[in-house]
Protein backbone atom coordinates (compact mmCIF):
# COMPACT_ATOMS: atom_id res chain seq x y z
CA UNK A 1 0.00 0.00 0.00
CA UNK A 2 1.14 3.42 -1.14
CA UNK A 3 1.81 6.01 2.08
CA UNK A 4 0.94 9.24 1.63
CA UNK A 5 1.13 12.48 4.37
CA UNK A 6 -2.26 13.52 3.41
CA UNK A 7 -5.54 12.58 1.92
CA UNK A 8 -5.41 15.32 -0.72
CA UNK A 9 -1.71 14.18 -1.51
CA UNK A 10 -3.34 10.70 -2.00
CA UNK A 11 -6.42 11.97 -4.24
CA UNK A 12 -3.65 13.96 -6.24
CA UNK A 13 -1.62 11.16 -6.77
CA UNK A 14 -4.49 8.88 -8.45
CA UNK A 15 -5.69 12.07 -10.23
CA UNK A 16 -1.97 12.45 -12.05
CA UNK A 17 -1.65 8.42 -12.37
CA UNK A 18 -4.98 7.02 -12.85
CA UNK A 19 -6.98 9.84 -14.36
CA UNK A 20 -9.59 8.25 -16.60
CA UNK A 21 -10.23 5.88 -13.40
CA UNK A 22 -13.96 6.44 -11.84
CA UNK A 23 -13.42 7.90 -8.37
CA UNK A 24 -16.95 8.25 -7.91
CA UNK A 25 -20.57 7.21 -8.39
CA UNK A 26 -23.64 8.73 -8.10
CA UNK A 27 -27.10 7.33 -8.48
CA UNK A 28 -29.84 10.31 -8.81
CA UNK A 29 -33.59 9.47 -10.24
CA UNK A 30 -32.98 7.12 -12.95
CA UNK A 31 -29.42 7.51 -14.18
CA UNK A 32 -25.74 7.20 -12.28
CA UNK A 33 -23.52 10.32 -12.85
CA UNK A 34 -19.65 9.23 -12.49
CA UNK A 35 -16.68 11.61 -11.89
CA UNK A 36 -13.25 9.66 -13.34
CA UNK A 37 -10.16 11.14 -10.71
CA UNK A 38 -9.52 13.81 -13.15
CA UNK A 39 -13.00 14.86 -13.42
CA UNK A 40 -13.04 15.14 -9.69
CA UNK A 41 -10.10 17.16 -9.39
CA UNK A 42 -11.36 19.79 -12.39
CA UNK A 43 -14.54 20.18 -10.28
CA UNK A 44 -12.88 20.32 -7.02
CA UNK A 45 -10.55 23.02 -7.93
CA UNK A 46 -13.31 25.21 -9.69
CA UNK A 47 -14.93 25.23 -6.28
CA UNK A 48 -11.87 25.66 -4.37
CA UNK A 49 -11.72 28.93 -6.39
CA UNK A 50 -15.12 30.04 -6.09
CA UNK A 51 -14.40 29.55 -1.74
CA UNK A 52 -11.46 31.68 -1.96
CA UNK A 53 -13.94 34.40 -3.29
CA UNK A 54 -15.87 34.45 -0.43
CA UNK A 55 -13.27 36.74 1.24
CA UNK A 56 -11.79 33.30 3.57
CA UNK A 57 -8.41 32.70 4.88
CA UNK A 58 -6.54 29.80 5.79
CA UNK A 59 -7.45 27.71 8.66
CA UNK A 60 -10.86 29.47 8.32
CA UNK A 61 -13.71 26.60 8.49
CA UNK A 62 -16.24 25.19 6.20
CA UNK A 63 -19.31 23.34 7.08
CA UNK A 64 -20.76 20.42 5.46
CA UNK A 65 -24.70 19.63 5.66
CA UNK A 66 -25.50 16.80 3.50
CA UNK A 67 -26.25 13.06 3.46
CA UNK A 68 -23.53 11.01 1.61
CA UNK A 69 -23.28 12.09 -2.06
CA UNK A 70 -20.20 13.18 -4.37
CA UNK A 71 -20.45 16.34 -3.63
CA UNK A 72 -19.85 15.70 -0.26
CA UNK A 73 -16.15 14.37 -1.19
CA UNK A 74 -16.13 16.93 -3.70
CA UNK A 75 -16.84 19.62 -1.08
CA UNK A 76 -14.15 18.35 1.17
CA UNK A 77 -11.75 18.12 -1.38
CA UNK A 78 -12.28 22.00 -2.14
CA UNK A 79 -11.69 22.61 1.56
CA UNK A 80 -8.70 20.67 1.55
CA UNK A 81 -7.65 22.24 -1.81
CA UNK A 82 -8.07 26.14 0.08
CA UNK A 83 -5.99 25.03 3.61
CA UNK A 84 -9.65 25.40 5.40
CA UNK A 85 -10.96 23.11 7.81
CA UNK A 86 -14.21 21.28 7.73
CA UNK A 87 -17.30 20.67 9.94
CA UNK A 88 -19.38 17.83 8.67
CA UNK A 89 -23.08 18.31 10.29
CA UNK A 90 -25.14 14.81 10.28
CA UNK A 91 -28.10 15.91 7.85
CA UNK A 92 -30.68 14.66 10.38
CA UNK A 93 -30.01 17.36 12.98
CA UNK A 94 -32.78 20.05 13.26
CA UNK A 95 -32.17 23.83 12.71
CA UNK A 96 -31.00 24.35 16.28
CA UNK A 97 -28.44 21.54 16.74
CA UNK A 98 -27.15 23.18 13.23
CA UNK A 99 -27.30 26.63 14.54
CA UNK A 100 -25.30 25.73 17.96
CA UNK A 101 -22.73 23.78 15.70
CA UNK A 102 -22.24 26.32 13.10
CA UNK A 103 -21.66 28.89 15.93
CA UNK A 104 -19.78 26.83 18.02
CA UNK A 105 -17.69 26.06 15.06
CA UNK A 106 -16.86 29.34 14.16
CA UNK A 107 -17.86 28.23 10.35
CA UNK A 108 -17.31 30.96 7.99
CA UNK A 109 -19.39 29.35 5.27
CA UNK A 110 -21.67 26.12 5.13
CA UNK A 111 -21.78 23.69 1.61
CA UNK A 112 -25.54 22.16 1.85
CA UNK A 113 -25.87 18.76 -0.56
CA UNK A 114 -28.23 16.16 -0.46
CA UNK A 115 -31.05 16.46 2.40
CA UNK A 116 -34.49 15.24 2.62
CA UNK A 117 -35.57 18.53 3.72
CA UNK A 118 -33.41 21.45 3.93
CA UNK A 119 -36.71 23.80 4.44
CA UNK A 120 -36.91 22.77 7.89
CA UNK A 121 -33.34 23.01 8.92
CA UNK A 122 -32.32 26.15 7.07
CA UNK A 123 -33.60 28.60 10.14
CA UNK A 124 -30.52 27.07 11.90
CA UNK A 125 -28.51 28.49 8.83
CA UNK A 126 -27.93 32.31 9.73
CA UNK A 127 -25.20 35.30 8.90
CA UNK A 128 -22.83 32.58 6.27
CA UNK A 129 -22.80 32.01 2.66
CA UNK A 130 -24.66 29.08 1.61
CA UNK A 131 -23.63 26.88 -1.45
CA UNK A 132 -26.64 24.52 -2.69
CA UNK A 133 -26.06 21.70 -4.66
CA UNK A 134 -28.73 22.08 -7.50
CA UNK A 135 -28.46 18.45 -8.46
CA UNK A 136 -30.41 17.30 -5.40
CA UNK A 137 -32.81 19.86 -5.52
CA UNK A 138 -31.18 22.35 -3.19
CA UNK A 139 -31.56 26.32 -4.37
CA UNK A 140 -30.88 28.23 -1.65
CA UNK A 141 -27.94 30.69 -1.34
CA UNK A 142 -25.71 30.70 -4.32
CA UNK A 143 -25.84 27.44 -6.38
CA UNK A 144 -23.03 25.28 -6.63
CA UNK A 145 -23.31 24.38 -10.74
CA UNK A 146 -23.00 28.39 -10.96
CA UNK A 147 -19.91 28.14 -9.32
CA UNK A 148 -18.20 25.87 -10.56
CA UNK A 149 -19.08 27.38 -14.12
CA UNK A 150 -17.94 30.80 -13.73
CA UNK A 151 -14.56 29.83 -11.78
CA UNK A 152 -11.63 28.57 -13.16
CA UNK A 153 -9.47 25.87 -11.40
CA UNK A 154 -7.60 26.84 -8.91
CA UNK A 155 -3.65 26.97 -9.54
CA UNK A 156 -2.03 26.89 -6.06
CA UNK A 157 -3.03 24.46 -3.77
CA UNK A 158 -2.54 24.10 -0.31
CA UNK A 159 -0.37 21.47 0.98
CA UNK A 160 -1.62 19.98 4.01
CA UNK A 161 1.26 19.66 6.40
CA UNK A 162 0.83 16.39 8.96
CA UNK A 163 -0.03 18.78 12.25
CA UNK A 164 -2.74 21.37 10.63
CA UNK A 165 -6.18 21.15 11.92
CA UNK A 166 -8.15 18.97 9.46
CA UNK A 167 -11.12 18.45 10.38
CA UNK A 168 -13.72 19.23 13.46
CA UNK A 169 -16.33 16.59 14.32
CA UNK A 170 -19.08 16.96 16.69
CA UNK A 171 -19.69 13.54 18.37
CA UNK A 172 -23.38 12.08 17.77
CA UNK A 173 -23.60 12.94 21.43
CA UNK A 174 -25.82 9.63 23.08
CA UNK A 175 -24.89 11.36 26.02
CA UNK A 176 -24.85 15.24 26.91
CA UNK A 177 -24.54 18.10 24.29
CA UNK A 178 -22.24 17.18 21.31
CA UNK A 179 -18.34 18.32 21.48
CA UNK A 180 -16.01 19.56 18.66
CA UNK A 181 -13.14 16.51 18.32
CA UNK A 182 -10.36 18.31 16.82
CA UNK A 183 -8.22 15.72 14.42
CA UNK A 184 -4.99 16.45 12.47
CA UNK A 185 -4.36 15.65 8.83
CA UNK A 186 -1.90 13.05 10.53
CA UNK A 187 -4.19 11.71 12.27
CA UNK A 188 -6.49 10.64 9.78
CA UNK A 189 -3.44 9.19 7.38
CA UNK A 190 -2.06 7.00 10.53
CA UNK A 191 -5.87 5.48 10.31
CA UNK A 192 -6.37 5.48 7.14
CA UNK A 193 -2.26 3.65 6.82
CA UNK A 194 -3.22 0.55 9.63
CA UNK A 195 -6.34 -0.49 9.05
CA UNK A 196 -6.36 -1.34 5.52
CA UNK A 197 -3.72 -4.06 5.82
CA UNK A 198 -5.27 -5.58 8.68
CA UNK A 199 -8.28 -6.60 6.70
CA UNK A 200 -6.07 -6.99 3.21
CA UNK A 201 -7.99 -4.71 1.27
CA UNK A 202 -6.66 -4.20 -2.42
CA UNK A 203 -6.07 -1.22 -4.85
CA UNK A 204 -8.54 0.34 -6.68
CA UNK A 205 -11.28 -0.92 -4.03
CA UNK A 206 -15.27 -0.49 -4.47
CA UNK A 207 -16.11 1.36 -1.62
CA UNK A 208 -19.59 1.63 -0.28
CA UNK A 209 -20.95 4.72 1.23
CA UNK A 210 -24.07 4.82 3.29
CA UNK A 211 -23.44 4.91 6.93
CA UNK A 212 -23.09 9.49 7.87
CA UNK A 213 -20.38 11.11 6.59
CA UNK A 214 -19.81 13.44 9.62
CA UNK A 215 -19.09 9.98 11.25
CA UNK A 216 -15.53 9.39 11.73
CA UNK A 217 -15.52 5.52 10.97
CA UNK A 218 -17.19 6.77 7.45
CA UNK A 219 -14.97 9.47 6.63
CA UNK A 220 -11.83 7.08 7.79
CA UNK A 221 -13.09 4.50 4.82
CA UNK A 222 -13.16 7.40 2.26
CA UNK A 223 -9.67 8.22 3.38
CA UNK A 224 -8.78 4.82 3.09
CA UNK A 225 -10.55 4.69 -0.70
CA UNK A 226 -8.70 7.27 -1.76
CA UNK A 227 -5.58 6.21 -0.80
CA UNK A 228 -5.95 2.74 -2.42
CA UNK A 229 -7.75 4.58 -5.38
CA UNK A 230 -10.62 3.24 -5.29
CA UNK A 231 -14.33 3.83 -6.45
CA UNK A 232 -16.84 5.18 -4.03
CA UNK A 233 -20.47 4.02 -4.77
CA UNK A 234 -23.12 6.20 -2.84
CA UNK A 235 -27.05 4.98 -2.24
CA UNK A 236 -29.88 6.78 -4.24
CA UNK A 237 -32.02 6.54 -1.39
CA UNK A 238 -32.85 4.15 1.86
CA UNK A 239 -35.50 1.97 -0.82
CA UNK A 240 -32.79 1.62 -3.03
CA UNK A 241 -30.17 0.48 -0.79
CA UNK A 242 -30.33 -3.35 -0.34
CA UNK A 243 -30.08 -3.39 -4.66
CA UNK A 244 -27.22 -0.68 -4.50
CA UNK A 245 -25.72 -2.87 -2.62
CA UNK A 246 -25.73 -6.01 -4.36
CA UNK A 247 -25.28 -4.25 -7.73
CA UNK A 248 -21.74 -2.49 -6.19
CA UNK A 249 -20.24 -6.05 -4.11
CA UNK A 250 -17.75 -3.90 -2.43
CA UNK A 251 -14.65 -5.08 -0.58
CA UNK A 252 -15.26 -3.79 2.27
CA UNK A 253 -18.34 -3.98 4.61
CA UNK A 254 -18.84 -2.01 7.58
CA UNK A 255 -22.49 -1.72 9.64
CA UNK A 256 -23.84 -1.24 12.77
CA UNK A 257 -25.08 -4.09 14.64
CA UNK A 258 -28.79 -2.72 13.73
CA UNK A 259 -28.36 -3.05 10.35
CA UNK A 260 -26.69 -6.78 10.59
CA UNK A 261 -30.24 -7.64 12.50
CA UNK A 262 -32.12 -5.81 9.70
CA UNK A 263 -30.03 -7.89 7.46
CA UNK A 264 -31.03 -11.27 9.32
CA UNK A 265 -35.25 -9.97 9.54
CA UNK A 266 -35.79 -9.99 5.95
CA UNK A 267 -33.78 -13.39 5.29
CA UNK A 268 -35.96 -15.39 7.49
CA UNK A 269 -39.05 -13.13 6.39
CA UNK A 270 -38.57 -15.19 3.32
CA UNK A 271 -36.85 -18.28 4.47
CA UNK A 272 -37.88 -19.19 8.14
CA UNK A 273 -35.71 -20.47 10.25
CA UNK A 274 -36.79 -23.90 10.36
CA UNK A 275 -36.71 -23.82 6.80
CA UNK A 276 -33.06 -22.32 6.50
CA UNK A 277 -32.26 -25.60 9.06
CA UNK A 278 -33.15 -28.20 6.40
CA UNK A 279 -31.62 -26.44 3.83
CA UNK A 280 -28.40 -26.14 4.81
CA UNK A 281 -28.06 -29.87 6.21
CA UNK A 282 -28.16 -30.67 2.50
CA UNK A 283 -24.75 -30.70 1.21
CA UNK A 284 -25.21 -29.51 -2.34
CA UNK A 285 -27.89 -26.82 -1.36
CA UNK A 286 -26.08 -25.94 1.50
CA UNK A 287 -23.45 -24.02 -0.39
CA UNK A 288 -25.76 -23.16 -3.34
CA UNK A 289 -27.55 -21.54 -0.50
CA UNK A 290 -24.88 -19.80 1.23
CA UNK A 291 -23.10 -18.25 -2.05
CA UNK A 292 -26.76 -16.70 -3.59
CA UNK A 293 -27.34 -15.41 0.19
CA UNK A 294 -23.79 -13.62 0.14
CA UNK A 295 -24.34 -12.39 -3.35
CA UNK A 296 -28.13 -11.11 -2.55
CA UNK A 297 -26.44 -9.10 0.23
CA UNK A 298 -23.86 -7.45 -1.36
CA UNK A 299 -21.15 -9.85 0.84
CA UNK A 300 -19.51 -12.37 -2.18
CA UNK A 301 -16.44 -9.65 -2.71
CA UNK A 302 -16.30 -8.98 0.84
CA UNK A 303 -12.61 -9.10 1.62
CA UNK A 304 -13.53 -7.75 5.48
CA UNK A 305 -17.27 -7.29 7.14
CA UNK A 306 -17.44 -5.32 10.32
CA UNK A 307 -19.53 -4.61 12.82
CA UNK A 308 -19.25 -1.52 15.02
CA UNK A 309 -20.19 1.84 17.09
CA UNK A 310 -22.44 -0.11 19.78
CA UNK A 311 -22.24 -3.83 20.84
CA UNK A 312 -23.66 -6.58 18.98
CA UNK A 313 -25.00 -9.75 20.50
CA UNK A 314 -22.74 -13.46 19.80
CA UNK A 315 -25.71 -15.21 18.59
CA UNK A 316 -26.25 -12.75 15.66
CA UNK A 317 -22.63 -13.06 14.73
CA UNK A 318 -22.99 -17.22 14.65
CA UNK A 319 -26.22 -16.73 12.87
CA UNK A 320 -24.10 -14.97 10.19
CA UNK A 321 -21.55 -17.65 10.52
CA UNK A 322 -23.58 -20.34 10.11
CA UNK A 323 -24.10 -18.72 6.51
CA UNK A 324 -20.46 -18.31 6.01
CA UNK A 325 -20.43 -14.19 6.74
CA UNK A 326 -17.74 -13.64 9.32
CA UNK A 327 -18.67 -10.61 10.93
CA UNK A 328 -15.60 -9.22 12.71
CA UNK A 329 -16.22 -6.90 15.40
CA UNK A 330 -14.01 -3.70 16.16
CA UNK A 331 -13.89 -1.07 18.91
CA UNK A 332 -13.14 2.72 18.28
CA UNK A 333 -14.12 5.80 18.67
CA UNK A 334 -14.57 9.36 17.46
CA UNK A 335 -11.80 10.51 19.80
CA UNK A 336 -9.00 7.88 19.14
CA UNK A 337 -9.85 8.19 15.16
CA UNK A 338 -11.20 4.74 14.97
CA UNK A 339 -7.64 2.91 15.95
CA UNK A 340 -8.03 0.97 19.19
CA UNK A 341 -8.86 -2.93 18.84
CA UNK A 342 -10.65 -5.37 16.28
CA UNK A 343 -10.76 -8.45 15.51
CA UNK A 344 -9.17 -9.61 12.30
CA UNK A 345 -9.84 -12.90 9.14
CA UNK A 346 -6.85 -14.46 11.30
CA UNK A 347 -7.59 -14.17 14.86
CA UNK A 348 -11.21 -13.82 16.14
CA UNK A 349 -12.93 -14.47 19.01
CA UNK A 350 -16.52 -14.00 18.74
CA UNK A 351 -18.23 -12.21 21.67
CA UNK A 352 -14.84 -9.40 21.65
CA UNK A 353 -13.69 -6.68 20.13
CA UNK A 354 -10.65 -7.92 19.08
CA UNK A 355 -7.26 -7.41 20.24
CA UNK A 356 -5.01 -4.37 20.85
CA UNK A 357 -3.90 -2.89 17.24
CA UNK A 358 -0.09 -2.29 16.28
CA UNK A 359 0.77 1.38 17.59
CA UNK A 360 -2.13 1.24 20.53
CA UNK A 361 -0.96 1.01 24.03
CA UNK A 362 -4.01 0.28 25.86
CA UNK A 363 -4.98 -0.21 29.79
CA UNK A 364 -7.91 -0.37 32.36
CA UNK A 365 -8.10 1.94 35.07
CA UNK A 366 -8.67 0.99 38.56
CA UNK A 367 -12.47 1.13 38.12
CA UNK A 368 -12.09 -1.24 35.02
CA UNK A 369 -12.49 1.74 32.13
CA UNK A 370 -10.46 1.24 29.00
CA UNK A 371 -7.64 3.70 28.23
CA UNK A 372 -6.01 4.14 24.64
CA UNK A 373 -2.99 6.01 23.52
CA UNK A 374 -1.85 6.00 19.67
CA UNK A 375 -0.69 8.19 17.46
CA UNK A 376 -3.99 9.46 16.06
CA UNK A 377 -5.45 10.54 19.05
CA UNK A 378 -7.39 13.79 18.81
CA UNK A 379 -6.41 17.11 19.90
CA UNK A 380 -8.98 18.03 22.15
CA UNK A 381 -12.32 19.29 22.18
CA UNK A 382 -12.65 22.74 20.46
CA UNK A 383 -12.68 25.88 22.74
CA UNK A 384 -13.41 23.02 25.84
CA UNK A 385 -9.78 22.34 27.29
CA UNK A 386 -11.46 21.91 30.67
CA UNK A 387 -13.50 19.09 28.75
CA UNK A 388 -10.39 18.02 27.08
CA UNK A 389 -8.45 17.89 30.01
CA UNK A 390 -11.18 15.37 32.27
CA UNK A 391 -10.67 12.53 29.21
CA UNK A 392 -6.68 12.01 29.35
CA UNK A 393 -4.80 10.56 32.51
CA UNK A 394 -1.57 11.87 33.63
CA UNK A 395 -0.25 9.38 31.27
CA UNK A 396 -1.78 10.90 28.29
CA UNK A 397 -4.07 7.96 27.50
CA UNK A 398 -7.49 8.66 26.45
CA UNK A 399 -10.54 7.90 28.83
CA UNK A 400 -13.08 5.89 26.80
CA UNK A 401 -15.91 6.05 29.39
CA UNK A 402 -16.19 2.19 28.46
CA UNK A 403 -15.98 -0.78 31.02
CA UNK A 404 -14.19 -3.76 29.74
CA UNK A 405 -11.98 -6.69 30.56
CA UNK A 406 -9.27 -8.65 28.89
CA UNK A 407 -8.82 -12.42 28.50
CA UNK A 408 -5.91 -14.50 28.57
CA UNK A 409 -5.35 -14.17 24.83
CA UNK A 410 -5.59 -10.45 25.34
CA UNK A 411 -9.00 -10.30 23.37
CA UNK A 412 -11.15 -7.45 24.51
CA UNK A 413 -14.68 -7.37 26.04
CA UNK A 414 -16.83 -4.28 26.38
CA UNK A 415 -18.60 -4.97 29.42
CA UNK A 416 -20.82 -1.41 29.72
CA UNK A 417 -20.12 2.56 30.15
CA UNK A 418 -18.94 4.33 33.06
CA UNK A 419 -22.26 6.19 32.66
CA UNK A 420 -25.07 4.08 31.51
CA UNK A 421 -24.75 2.50 35.07
CA UNK A 422 -27.99 3.15 37.10
CA UNK A 423 -28.71 2.34 40.81
CA UNK A 424 -31.76 0.84 41.75
CA UNK A 425 -33.95 1.58 44.96
CA UNK A 426 -32.67 -1.41 46.58
CA UNK A 427 -28.94 0.69 46.20
CA UNK A 428 -27.55 -1.82 43.61
CA UNK A 429 -25.28 -1.06 40.84
CA UNK A 430 -26.50 -2.23 37.30
CA UNK A 431 -24.52 -2.38 34.20
CA UNK A 432 -27.16 -2.63 31.59
CA UNK A 433 -25.06 -3.45 28.41
CA UNK A 434 -24.70 -7.33 28.08
CA UNK A 435 -27.93 -7.87 29.70
CA UNK A 436 -29.10 -5.85 26.64
CA UNK A 437 -26.89 -8.21 24.19
CA UNK A 438 -28.81 -11.21 25.61
CA UNK A 439 -32.24 -10.21 25.43
CA UNK A 440 -31.23 -9.00 22.00
CA UNK A 441 -31.10 -12.68 20.84
CA UNK A 442 -34.85 -12.34 20.62
CA UNK A 443 -35.71 -11.94 16.53
CA UNK A 444 -38.99 -10.43 17.71
CA UNK A 445 -36.78 -7.60 19.32
CA UNK A 446 -35.71 -4.47 17.15
CA UNK A 447 -33.91 -2.28 19.87
CA UNK A 448 -33.42 -2.51 24.38
CA UNK A 449 -32.99 -0.77 26.99
CA UNK A 450 -32.31 -2.09 30.37
CA UNK A 451 -33.52 0.74 33.00
CA UNK A 452 -34.46 0.59 36.53
CA UNK A 453 -33.50 3.80 38.47
CA UNK A 454 -35.80 4.44 41.82
CA UNK A 455 -37.27 0.60 41.74
CA UNK A 456 -36.33 -2.43 43.08
CA UNK A 457 -35.40 -4.09 39.99
CA UNK A 458 -34.59 -3.18 36.04
CA UNK A 459 -37.28 -3.60 33.53
CA UNK A 460 -36.54 -3.97 29.89
CA UNK A 461 -38.00 -1.26 27.05
CA UNK A 462 -38.41 -2.53 24.21
CA UNK A 463 -39.77 -1.85 20.22
CA UNK A 464 -40.72 -4.67 17.90
CA UNK A 465 -39.01 -5.86 15.00
CA UNK A 466 -41.06 -6.68 11.83
CA UNK A 467 -41.04 -10.25 12.64
CA UNK A 468 -42.56 -9.33 16.17
CA UNK A 469 -44.77 -7.11 14.76
CA UNK A 470 -46.23 -9.98 12.66
CA UNK A 471 -46.88 -12.10 15.58
CA UNK A 472 -50.40 -12.78 17.53
CA UNK A 473 -50.24 -11.36 20.77
CA UNK A 474 -50.57 -14.58 23.02
CA UNK A 475 -47.46 -16.04 21.08
CA UNK A 476 -45.33 -12.49 21.44
CA UNK A 477 -46.02 -12.65 24.99
CA UNK A 478 -45.28 -16.37 25.12
CA UNK A 479 -41.52 -15.38 23.55
CA UNK A 480 -41.07 -12.23 25.75
CA UNK A 481 -41.50 -14.02 28.87
CA UNK A 482 -39.50 -17.09 27.32
CA UNK A 483 -36.61 -14.58 27.00
CA UNK A 484 -37.21 -13.29 30.49
CA UNK A 485 -36.97 -17.39 31.79
CA UNK A 486 -33.99 -18.53 30.05
CA UNK A 487 -32.17 -15.00 31.21
CA UNK A 488 -32.61 -14.39 34.79
CA UNK A 489 -31.23 -17.64 36.22
CA UNK A 490 -27.96 -16.20 35.01
CA UNK A 491 -28.15 -12.93 36.57
CA UNK A 492 -27.18 -12.17 40.01
CA UNK A 493 -30.56 -11.64 42.51
CA UNK A 494 -30.24 -7.92 42.21
CA UNK A 495 -29.88 -7.90 38.30
CA UNK A 496 -33.11 -9.89 37.07
CA UNK A 497 -35.61 -8.65 35.10
CA UNK A 498 -39.22 -7.99 36.66
CA UNK A 499 -41.16 -6.39 33.28
CA UNK A 500 -40.49 -5.98 29.16
CA UNK A 501 -42.26 -2.83 28.31
CA UNK A 502 -43.19 -2.67 24.67
CA UNK A 503 -42.86 0.76 23.38
CA UNK A 504 -45.87 2.15 21.21
CA UNK A 505 -43.71 4.68 19.29
CA UNK A 506 -40.14 3.49 17.21
CA UNK A 507 -37.04 5.19 18.27
CA UNK A 508 -35.61 6.77 15.32
CA UNK A 509 -32.72 9.49 14.87
CA UNK A 510 -36.01 11.98 13.30
CA UNK A 511 -37.51 11.73 17.22
CA UNK A 512 -34.15 12.25 18.76
CA UNK A 513 -34.25 8.33 20.50
CA UNK A 514 -31.18 7.24 17.95
CA UNK A 515 -28.18 9.13 17.25
CA UNK A 516 -27.31 9.36 13.63
CA UNK A 517 -25.21 6.09 14.05
CA UNK A 518 -28.01 4.63 14.92
CA UNK A 519 -27.17 3.82 19.26
CA UNK A 520 -30.10 4.34 22.00
CA UNK A 521 -29.87 7.22 23.12
CA UNK A 522 -30.45 5.98 26.82
CA UNK A 523 -30.77 9.46 28.18
CA UNK A 524 -33.24 11.14 26.31
CA UNK A 525 -35.24 7.93 26.55
CA UNK A 526 -35.40 8.22 30.00
CA UNK A 527 -36.56 11.72 30.10
CA UNK A 528 -39.56 10.58 28.17
CA UNK A 529 -40.21 7.22 30.16
CA UNK A 530 -38.73 7.56 33.86
CA UNK A 531 -42.02 8.82 35.24
CA UNK A 532 -43.76 5.43 34.34
CA UNK A 533 -41.73 3.30 35.94
CA UNK A 534 -43.33 3.05 39.00
CA UNK A 535 -46.34 2.24 37.82
CA UNK A 536 -44.92 -0.57 35.16
CA UNK A 537 -43.46 -2.18 38.17
CA UNK A 538 -46.29 -2.75 39.90
CA UNK A 539 -48.54 -3.95 37.16
CA UNK A 540 -49.32 -7.95 37.10
CA UNK A 541 -47.72 -8.90 33.97
CA UNK A 542 -44.38 -9.32 32.40
CA UNK A 543 -45.40 -8.25 29.49
CA UNK A 544 -46.88 -4.94 29.38
CA UNK A 545 -47.64 -2.68 26.28
CA UNK A 546 -47.10 0.85 26.62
Amino acid sequence: MLKFNSPLEAFLHWESNAPSLVFLNQPIANKTISFTYKEAGEEARRMASALKAYNLVEGDHVAILSKNCAHWVLADLAIMMCGFVSIPIYPTLNANSINRILEHSESKAIIVGKLDNFDTQKEGVQDIPIISVNLYGESGGDLWENLVEENEPLQVLNRQIPEALHTIIYTSGTTGTPKGVMHTVSNFMESSHILPPIFNLPQHLRVFSYLPLAHVAERVMINAGMSLGGTIFFIHSIDTFASELEKTQPHAFFAVPRIWTKFREKILESLPQSKLNVLLKIPLINKLLKNKLKKKLGLRDAHIVCSAAAPIAPSLIEWFQSLDIRIMQGYGMTEDCCVSHFNTPIDNRIGTVGKTLNNVNAKLSAEGEICIKNNCLMKGYYKAPDLTAEVFDDEGYLKTGDIGEFDHDGFLSITGRVKDQFKTDKGKYISPSYMELIISKNTDIEQVCVVGSGIPQPIVLITLSELGKAKQKDKLIESLKETVAQMNPTLENHEKIEKIIIMKEEWSVDNGLLTPTLKVKRNSIEKIHKAFYIEWFKMNNTVIFE
